[in-house]
């Protein structure tokens, strides 16, 4: 698997750490979770879609493109990077935000939201839930073109084949750290949305022999269009990569933690960002890694993994969007009564 071919943009230095996470471990009684801090990351505050971004950033710049069009959620991550990467190589970006919860946006709500008004984008459209996000995207490049614009369109996530290349590569960082910690991974965690980081993954470590099970964590869709999906990228990067198939039963994905929809509370996800908080002083987000170290936790609690084995959890990022969810996390705090105040 030669990644060297492609061209690509710098936005890590260096490999993100992997740290044991002692406490956590200790309370649940095992196995042993170690966690990826791709929460760690160049651009604004971190996140996945950086490692995507390396590889279709330099693509829009060889096409000579000016502009940078891409799609996401109300408290989109992948659009907050979308557009600190085009700050940073000074282009133009335009978001097509989808409401997938209805009447969902407010234009002056915190977290991402309020990061795309301070890194200066350059248009917002807002599109009902259930839009095509791909032909909204289309007219706003056709919009921007007639113009004068060169636009270069980012699909949602940054998932495709070439944004997949980024955990392909992310796949190889682990095996070689894993190498230099003298630790063999049992299984890998992750959050499992737009595709490109899941099925990145399981092309990676297809690419080098390396059978480690990846379970994804759906925060959207069931099981059965999640897993459809996550084939049908893998088989794309696969191909782009040079790499032998992903067998179909090496898919994972687990719907049971998704709750009542994208981007919507579970009692499971408000348990794992407190707990991670407080026992190991890791932010996750409501979004995706809260849901997708729900799955976590589950799954260890249903005895999935023994007590002795090593399971990696990727960080994908996200904290800020934790800043639009505040009030759901001091309601649970006041129910529990853990809310802590002094008033003198």
């Amino acid at each position: 698997m030669d990644l060297s071919r492609f061209p690509r943009r710098r936005y890590l230095h260096g490999k993100t750490p992997i740290e044991p996470l002692l406490r956590l471990s200790e309370r649940l009684g095992g196995p042993h979770i170690y966690i990826k801090r791709d929460d760690m990351m160049g651009l604004s505050a971190g996140g996945n879609k950086t490692r995507k971004l390396e590889f279709l950033m330099a693509e829009a710049i060889s096409q000579n493109a000016d502009t940078i069009i891409t799609c996401g959620a109300v408290q989109s991550n992948h659009c907050r990077l979308t557009l600190a990467a085009a700050v940073k190589e000074g282009l133009a970006c335009h978001l097509v935000i989808e409401e997938r919860v209805a009447d969902s946006y407010d234009p002056r709500s915190n977290g991402n939201n309020f990061l795309f008004h301070l890194l200066g984008v350059s248009g917002i459209t807002v599109v009902p839930g259930g839009t095509d996000m791909m032909a909204a995207m289309e007219e706003v490049a056709q919009s921007l073109t007639r113009n004068g614009a060169r636009p270069y369109i980012i699909p949602g996530g940054g998932s495709n084949a070439l944004g997949a290349a980024g955990y392909a590569a992310c796949a190889q960082e682990i095996l070689e750290q894993a190498f230099d910690m003298g630790v063999s991974f049992d299984a890998v965690v992750c959050a499992s949305g737009s595709g490109g980081t899941h099925s990145g993954l399981l092309t990676g470590f297809r690419g080098h022999h390396a059978d480690i099970p990846v379970y994804g964590i759906n925060v959207k869709n069931p099981t059965d269009v999640q897993t459809a999906l996550i084939a049908e990228l893998a088989e794309e990067a696969c191909a782009l990569l040079d790499v032998p198939p992903v067998q179909k039963d090496a898919i994972r994905c687990l719907d049971q933690y998704v709750g009542p929809g994208y981007s919507l509370p579970t009692a499971g996800m408000v348990e794992a960002v407190d707990l991670l908080a407080k026992s190991e002083g890791i932010l996750l987000d409501p979004v995706y890694t809260g849901k997708a170290m729900a799955g976590l936790l589950g799954l260890v609690r249903e005895g999935a993994f023994s007590s002795h084995e090593n399971v990696l959890f990727l960080h994908t990022g996200g904290s800020p969007a934790l800043y639009a969810y505040t009030p759901l996390f001091f309601d649970h705090w006041q129910k529990e009564d853990t809310l802590s105040t002094s008033v003198r």
